[in-house]
């Protein structure tokens, strides 16, 4: 597969998790929201790297950990930083909630309208520079 291609693949993945976030907030499936957010990053991330590097992305799913090896995670805004922080754990914690309860407290509908928001702010970012 060319460059240019496994680049619009990692794109296109993020933009379909991207919508499934949108798809599990219309349907109150929030703890999916924060999952599919996590994924939409991780992946425009991966596109990032593929577009730089030229090589096959690291198997991690530390997103705030790929952007430091990248070297744009000091370039985010304190609130991106923070959107890292909160998705960071989601990636594990919505497949396998160990305190589903307490997590859905915090991934209500404004919360998750946020998540979104926020993620579609850094996909965009992160486009500007492939």
């Amino acid at each position: 597969m060319a460059e240019q291609d496994r680049v619009f693949y990692w794109v296109d993945l993020s933009e379909y998790d991207l919508e499934t976030a949108e798809a599990m907030l219309k349907s109150k499936r929030y703890l999916y929201v924060g999952f599919m957010c996590h994924q939409s990053i991780e992946k425009i991330l991966k596109g990032l790297y593929v577009s730089e590097f030229e090589e096959t992305p690291p198997y991690s799913h530390n997103i705030a950990k790929l952007a430091e090896n990248m070297g744009i995670y000091e370039k985010l805004s304190e609130k991106q930083k923070n959107l890292f922080d909160i998705l960071g754990p989601l990636n594990i914690e919505s497949r396998y909630p160990s305190d589903k309860e307490e997590i859905l407290e915090f991934l209500n509908h404004e919360n998750c309208e946020e998540l979104i928001m926020m993620t579609k702010e850094v996909v965009t970012w992160i486009k500007k520079k492939l």
